[in-house]
């Protein structure tokens, strides 16, 4: 295995590039490739990478997935100085837990986005 890259189902993409776009990521793919009517993209920061892809666009396909906003996991993103990305952030984004010090060891937070997933931001600090 080489990459994990989630693509996430989303009732409205434009928000969701706004919202990610807000906390450091870029589109680097959308289908259609222009216009202001995607059904798909592609955002990157970093080495982290995520699919975005609208429920309206799955038709009759893959009718397992549930379409609904949000979905029992999280997202874990490992960040260098992560003290400056929050205070960067807290301000564009609904902080679901503020920065916290694991008793493993790890300095996190947990925002929610626009679609009510969770993404947890997490640093080792010495």
């Amino acid at each position: 295995m080489e990459s994990l890259s989630p693509n996430i189902f989303v009732n409205n993409m434009s928000e969701t590039i706004e919202f990610y776009q807000s906390i450091g990521f870029s589109v680097v793919m959308t289908v259609p490739e222009a216009g202001n009517d995607f059904v798909w993209a592609m955002m990157i920061n970093g080495n982290v990478t995520f699919m975005f892809q609208t429920f309206v666009s799955l038709g009759e396909e893959l009718p397992e997935i549930s379409r609904h906003n949000g979905a029992s996991l999280l997202f874990y993103i490992k960040l260098p100085k992560i003290r400056e990305f929050f205070e960067l952030i807290k301000d564009k984004v609904t902080v679901f837990k503020g920065l916290d010090k694991t008793f493993y060891g790890a300095t996190e937070f947990s925002i929610l986005d626009n679609n009510h997933y969770v993404l947890t931001f997490a640093e080792d600090e010495e």
